[in-house]
């Protein structure tokens, strides 16, 4: 584990590259892509100790708490360039998160890659929409990486229903979306860091290449793992309660998921691009592909009850 100091002299082609959300899907793709290159990267999480775990000795680990000043000086310290990730249970951005932000400008912070989704321009519902427009006139360099859909998602979030009851709960209708890999987002991410010059004071929508329904979602987990998997259509309030209730969301989660399905729902989800190939040269990771990757981890579990309760 290495030690982050303020005053460590570091020279200015060994400042850290900051990461945070660092032991994310996200964060972790952008932590190796930039190892990989050779860069010294400042990985930061709110547990120090799952960043180490993680990590090792390979990068300089940090705890950052947006919402607590006192680990803002040493993560920020001798930082030019950060990835930027908002925390899912932090829904509102003015006053949990651009207090560390004016604080990183202070510091000296001169470009920020931050982690947007698809269509935030046009929904200011959604807090990412906030961030981008304080980055906007920041002065701050700035990259937006509008993601759509993870992948991950369906083994994260939804793990649970699809693991123990053989079944999806999203309220998307028959909408499409468009999904994407997170070792794709991140490795776009990284590639806007590296290059600064390149990328900087751009909207970068990073899909993979193909627009799927949820019913078409739960046909492909269906022949990968070998049991039926149901697509349920919840309306808005059972998909809140069973959030809640079952998922566990915070109230913030809740409603920023809940925005994101309305808007496949309304068959405004599934834009295509080419940025993965564009910047990466190379085919981005299909779902398919991605379920054959990752089935072990929706295994059943023995003595876990599949009923609908």
């Amino acid at each position: 584990m290495q030690q982050t100091n303020e005053k460590s002299g570091i020279g200015k082609a060994q400042q850290p590259i900051l990461v945070t959300g660092a032991t994310g899907n996200v964060g972790r793709a952008v932590v190796d892509t930039l190892l990989s290159a050779g860069k010294t990267v400042r990985a930061a999480g709110r547990n120090r100790d799952s960043v180490d775990k993680m990590f090792g000795d390979r990068v300089e680990s940090v705890s950052l708490d947006f919402t607590d000043p006192s680990t803002w000086a040493a993560a920020f310290a001798g930082v030019r360039q950060m990835f930027l990730l908002r925390p899912p249970q932090l829904g509102k951005p003015k006053k949990q998160m651009l207090p560390a932000l004016e604080f990183a400008r202070g510091k000296g912070v001169e470009q920020i890659v931050f982690l947007s989704i698809q269509g935030a321009e046009k929904n200011k519902v959604v807090p990412h929409a906030a961030i981008e427009s304080w980055l906007r006139a920041s002065g701050i360099a700035w990259t937006f990486v509008r993601a759509s859909f993870f992948h991950q998602n369906l083994s994260t979030t939804h793990l649970t229903d699809i693991r123990d009851r053989n079944e999806l709960v999203v309220p998307a209708g028959n909408g499409a979306t468009a999904f994407v890999d997170a070792e794709d987002v991140g490795a776009v991410a990284a590639a806007a860091l590296l290059d600064p010059q390149a990328h900087s004071n751009r909207a970068l929508t990073v899909t993979g290449d193909e627009a799927l329904t949820y019913a078409r979602i739960a046909q492909i987990l269906t022949a990968e793992l070998g049991r039926p998997i149901r697509y349920a259509r919840p309306g808005a309030i059972r998909y809140v309660l069973h959030a809640r209730r079952r998922l566990k969301m915070p109230w913030g989660m809740v409603f920023v998921t809940l925005a994101i399905y309305t808007t496949a729902r309304l068959g405004m989800a599934d834009g295509l691009t080419r940025t993965v190939r564009d910047v990466l040269g190379r085919d981005p990771i299909r779902f398919d592909q991605f379920a054959h990757r990752e089935g072990e981890l929706w295994a059943p579990q023995p003595n876990v009850g599949r009923s609908r309760r």
